[in-house]
């Protein structure tokens, strides 16, 4: 079998999709893209289809070393997540060649169902209460707030309390059973990430999402040391290499490897891997499609430290192929079933992905303080 096209599709809201061809009629899907840098991405996929055509499809750990260590340059978000797509789209292939899913080539299945998260929105009180009522009547047991603002590196009393406040409403609709995490998207500084937690402390969270930038592990390892509160990263980290330090220092309790940045399905695996010998957990980040999320899953289903799925809770429920898959995803109590089909377990509608078309420009938002100063995203 060798491989015969790369076809790259944008598709609304902002995700670039992956078509890896075969002469045998076999296709496989990956979704290849950095959120605002789709475009950017697609040349890479498009360059790299140069060394793909003519290949064998199934030599999958073959041509992830020879993509990532066959030039000067390694890594990056652009070449990682370029490659994570293909990789992904090469596993759809083999499975559905096998004739099995992705997770049963992987050590098989360890779980039957994939508890889901839901993120909470609001930019009110009453808005995100309303929110939370409505994720925890939908079934789901978690929900993840995204918190703080942009902020100065040490805030008044009044942007604590505010922030504060916010876990506390929604704590107290949701009560004791549902978890909630907090995403800080790395706004702050070490200084209020620890201010900041020390006030949470009360709301005994799951986790707390990327307290400060994941780069700066020693400032982490130190936040982590200071809480009793889990601390997670790593959508931003590319390969197991950069996971090494969080885990030597003990900087984390959860890893969150982005499948279509750190490198794709099996890398991701390799990345549980190492976390499951620190009993560091794994919960993989997931802001984009259902290619995405198909690839997330079968990860999942085959990774005992496996602790709980992202999925971005669009109202179009597009996330979960609504409109792009022939059998979209169901999330059922706050749990996906495992799928049973070969490959990634789905069948992507190719007519909608181009119904639902888009230029591959949208931009991430750029964030000001009040002096017009740039903003940590």
């Amino acid at each position: 079998m060798k491989i015969t096209k790369l076809e790259t599709f944008h598709v609304q809201p902002r995700w670039l999709m992956v078509k890896v061809s075969t002469d045998k009629g076999l296709v496989g899907f990956g979704e290849p893209v950095v959120e605002g840098r789709a475009r950017t991405v697609e040349t890479a996929v498009h360059e790299l289809s140069d060394y793909l055509i003519g290949q064998d499809p199934r030599r999958i750990e073959h041509h992830w070393q020879a993509i990532y260590r066959g030039s000067f340059y390694r890594g990056g978000p652009v070449l990682m997540s370029a490659l994570s797509g293909i990789e992904q789209a090469l596993w759809d292939i083999k499975g559905k060649d096998l004739g099995v899913p992705v997770y049963e080539l992987l050590g098989g299945r360890v779980r039957d169902s994939v508890r889901m998260y839901a993120h909470c929105h609001g930019d009110t009180l009453e808005e995100l209460e309303s929110v939370a009522r409505r994720r925890v009547a939908d079934g789901f047991s978690c929900l993840k707030l995204s918190t703080v603002p942009p902020a100065w590196p040490l805030e008044t009393p009044a942007f604590v309390e505010n922030e504060v406040a916010r876990v506390a409403r929604v704590r107290e609709v949701v009560g004791p059973s549902v978890n909630i995490a907090v995403d800080f998207h790395g706004r702050v500084g070490p200084a209020l990430a620890n201010i900041l937690i020390a006030e949470l402390q009360p709301y005994n969270l799951m986790f707390v999402e990327e307290p400060c930038l994941p780069e700066n592990t020693a400032a982490m390892a130190e936040i982590a040391r200071r809480t009793t509160t889990p601390i997670a990263t790593g959508e931003r980290l590319f390969t197991r290499w950069q996971y090494r330090d969080l885990l030597e220092q003990s900087a984390v309790a959860v890893v969150q490897p982005d499948l279509c940045h750190v490198g794709g399905i099996f890398e991701a695996r390799k990345v549980a891997a190492m976390a499951e010998t620190y009993f560091v957990s794994v919960a993989p980040h997931n802001p984009l499609g259902p290619i995405s999320l198909a690839a997330c899953i079968q990860l999942d289903a085959c990774t005992p430290n496996f602790l709980i799925q992202e999925h971005p809770t669009l109202e179009d429920g597009s996330d979960l192929g609504n409109g792009l898959l022939v059998d979209p995803f169901e999330i059922r109590d706050g749990k996906i079933s495992l799928p049973t089909t070969p490959g990634l377990g789905i069948e992507v509608d190719e007519d909608a992905l181009r119904d639902r078309a888009s230029d591959g420009t949208w931009a991430t938002p750029t964030l000001r303080h009040d002096d017009g100063s740039v903003a940590d995203w």
